[in-house]
C-alpha cells in the first residue's frame, strides 16, 4: 500500500540525474534482473565508499563466484570495476522473487534490512555484517525500536564492528558473535590515476563538498585571496548532479572579487584562481597536488563527514567540520586534522599553513573476515 501511495514520488525522483538509474532499477526492476548464477558471495554495499572499500576483500577472493548489490547510481559504477555480476539492491517488496540461493551475504556498515537479511538465510545463506558501527547520532533510534533490532540480528551469523563502543552497542541490540576488527578502509589501496603537474601556488581543494558547504568555504578563501595573492582553490563536489549550482556560485563569487575561474571538463589546467572540477572520479588526483584539503560532509548536521585516509595519504593538511559521526572511526586513525565550524575556516586556513601534513599511521588485518567467508561452503 505505502509503494503504491508513494508511487508519484518515485516516478518524480526517477527523472532526477541522481536517481535516473537506480529508482527505475530498485523500484521497478528495470534492466535489474536476479543474478544469472547461485551460490556465491554476495557483498551488498550502499555507496561508493563501501564499494571501493571492498577492494583489498575482492582481491583476496580471487576465483570466487561474487555478486555485488548497491543503492546508489555512485557505488555501482564504482561496483562495476570488479569481476563480479553487480545489480541494483531492489526494494524490499520485491526481494522474495528475487532472491536466489548465496552461500554468504556480507553487508557492509549500516545497511540493515530486515528482509534481505532473512530471505537471504531463508534460502541458505550466512549473514555477516563487516564494518558495522552505530553513530553516536544515530544510537538513540536504534535503542527505541531495541526490538525490531534484536530480531533483525536474530538472523545474523556474525558482526565484524569497527570499535569497542559499536560492540557494546550492537550487544544492546541483541547481536551475537560480535568481533572488534576496526575500520576495512585503511586496509584499502588509495592511489591517483593521473599526473597533474602541482601549481607553484598554495593549493587548497575543497572536497567532496554538499550544498551550502561551497558559500562559506568560497567566502573563506576570497577573504584569504585578498591577503595572500599566490593562492587557488580547487571545488570538487560530492554529486555531480550539483555542478551546475556549485559553477554558478562560483560565477558569481568570481566576477564579484575580480577572480579568474575555469571548468575542468573545458580546460584540463588549474591556472586559474578557481577551478571547478565538474568529473568524476578525479578527486585523489586532485588531493596529490593540493596543500590543503577542506573536506566536506562535516560542516552540515545531516550528512556525516566522508573519509579522510585519501586526502591524509597524499599529504593535504585537513580541514573539516564537527558533525563527522559517520567517519568518526576512520579520523581517530588521522592525526593534525583541524575540526572547525563553518565561519572558522578562515582562521583554519590561515594556521594550516604553518602545520604538519595530515597522517595515518595505523593498519588492520582483514584476514579473520576471509578465512570467514572462505570456511562457507
Amino acid at each position: 500500500m505505502l509503494y503504491i501511495i508513494a508511487l508519484p514520488l518515485i516516478v518524480f525522483l526517477a527523472f532526477k540525474q541522481k536517481y535516473k538509474e537506480s529508482i527505475p532499477s530498485r523500484f521497478f526492476l528495470f534492466k535489474n534482473p536476479r543474478f544469472s548464477t547461485s551460490n556465491a558471495v554476495w557483498f551488498h554495499v550502499c555507496s561508493l565508499g563501501e564499494a571501493r572499500a571492498l577492494k583489498p576483500i575482492l582481491k583476496k577472493l580471487d576465483k570466487k563466484n561474487v555478486h555485488i548489490t548497491t543503492i546508489t547510481q555512485t557505488g555501482q559504477s564504482e561496483a562495476k570495476k570488479y569481476d563480479a555480476e553487480v545489480r541494483y539492491l531492489p526494494y524490499e517488496m520485491f526481494l522474495p522473487f528475487w532472491i536466489k540461493k548465496e552461500k554468504v551475504l556480507v553487508v557492509l556498515e549500516a545497511e540493515f534490512w530486515y528482509l534481505l537479511f532473512t530471505i537471504a538465510r531463508s534460502r541458505g545463506a550466512k549473514v555477516i555484517l563487516l564494518n558495522a558501527r552505530i553513530s553516536d547520532k544515530s544510537v538513540k533510534k536504534y535503542l527505541q525500536f531495541a526490538w525490531f533490532y534484536k530480531k533483525l540480528l536474530d538472523v545474523v551469523d556474525t558482526i565484524y564492528v569497527q570499535s569497542e563502543v559499536d560492540k557494546n552497542r550492537f550487544l544492546a541490540l541483541g547481536g551475537r558473535n560480535i568481533e572488534v576488527i576496526g575500520n576495512i578502509k585503511l586496509e584499502g589501496e588509495i592511489k591517483h590515476t593521473k599526473e597533474y603537474e602541482k601549481p607553484k601556488v598554495l593549493t587548497i581543494v575543497a572536497g567532496s563538498t554538499h550544498e551550502s558547504e561551497e558559500k562559506s568555504i568560497l567566502a573563506a578563501f576570497i577573504e584569504l585571496k585578498r591577503e595572500q595573492k599566490d593562492i587557488k582553490l580547487i571545488v570538487v563536489p560530492r554529486h555531480p548532479e550539483r555542478f551546475e549550482n556549485v559553477y554558478a556560485l562560483m560565477q558569481e563569487a568570481a566576477k564579484d572579487n575580480g577572480l579568474s575561474l575555469s571548468r575542468f571538463t573545458r580546460q584540463q589546467d588549474l591556472d586559474a584562481d578557481m577551478v571547478l572540477v565538474d568529473m568524476m572520479g578525479e578527486l585523489n588526483n586532485i588531493y596529490r597536488i593540493s596543500d590543503i584539503a577542506i573536506l566536506g560532509g562535516a560542516f552540515r548536521e545531516d550528512v556525516g563527514g566522508h573519509n579522510p585516509l585519501e586526502p591524509a595519504h597524499f599529504g593535504c593538511k585537513i580541514i573539516t567540520g564537527k558533525h563527522f559521526f559517520h567517519q568518526k572511526e576512520l579520523f581517530k586513525y588521522v592525526h593534525h586534522v583541524q575540526y572547525v565550524e563553518r565561519d572558522e575556516i578562515l582562521e583554519a586556513l590561515i594556521k594550516a599553513q604553518e602545520l604538519p601534513p595530515s597522517m595515518v599511521e595505523e593498519k588492520i588485518n582483514i584476514q579473520p573476515v576471509i578465512d570467514k567467508i572462505l570456511e562457507i561452503d
